[in-house]
């Protein structure tokens, strides 16, 4: 976890993070079988089970080659706009940008455009993400310290993230819940029942899971006494 500890503490409740490590995953896994290999032996009864929403997105199929992305006019012209940011690539290349459009259609993308620059005039971020939808959000596009062979892919946001997690906690008998977890914050984008979504987002609020060379997509949370914090300290 580098610098990051193992225990956080939320709502005066502390909570172990084990991650847990995997090979590369790809469209040739299952996910439910990969979370039963890897995280079930670690496991123990209430813990929870998180998993990355990238590599949900992979097991689905839906990371991109760069080589295989061809950018129409929208999308190179779009990309131009696009705020650059410290964390990530987003929807900043013609590439993502054009993913974008495919993933929600062109006309909504000019309407998310159209009301993220009135937004910004009036001092307000997020309009466009908001417009543009969850889908939009959750691509991700090429960064040198994400894992090969998705360093050069475009990775989109995995289908039915709500039913796929309520199969995985079918099939391993521990609730679920597929994240969009980054050192800025995060988001639940679906869980099985007995999962509270918010106070799962406070507990992952310093993304402990590794997204590059960790090979680490999967991770444990388990509810610890308080003396666990102090060992910790």
């Amino acid at each position: 976890m580098g610098e990051k500890q193992a225990i956080i503490e939320a709502r005066g409740q502390a909570y172990l993070r084990i991650p847990v490590r995997t090979h590369v995953l790809t469209a040739a896994d299952r996910i439910e079988e990969v979370v039963a290999a890897y995280a079930l032996p670690l496991a123990r009864p209430g813990d929870i089970i998180f998993i990355s929403e990238k590599a949900v997105a992979a097991t689905q199929g839906r990371a991109i080659p760069l080589e295989k992305i061809r950018p129409g006019f929208w999308a190179r012209l779009l990309c131009r706009f696009v705020r650059k940011v410290s964390y990530g690539i987003g929807l900043g290349i013609p590439e993502t940008m054009e993913m974008a459009i495919r993933e929600v259609g062109l006309w909504r993308i000019l309407l998310a455009a159209f009301i993220g620059a009135l937004g910004k005039l009036l001092g307000r971020r997020g309009d466009f993400y908001r417009v543009a939808g969850r889908a939009v959000a959750a691509i991700d596009g090429p960064t040198p310290y994400t894992l090969p062979p998705y360093n050069t892919c475009v990775v989109l946001g995995p289908k039915d993230p709500e039913k796929v997690a309520c199969r995985i906690a079918a099939h391993v008998g521990l609730p679920v819940a597929i994240v969009d977890i980054n050192d800025l914050g995060g988001t639940v984008l679906g869980a099985s029942p007995g999962v509270e979504n918010d106070l799962l987002v406070a507990i992952l609020r310093d993304n402990p899971l590794g997204q590059g060379a960790q090979q680490t997509p999967i991770g444990l949370i388990r509810a610890v006494s308080a003396a666990a914090v102090t060992g910790v300290s």
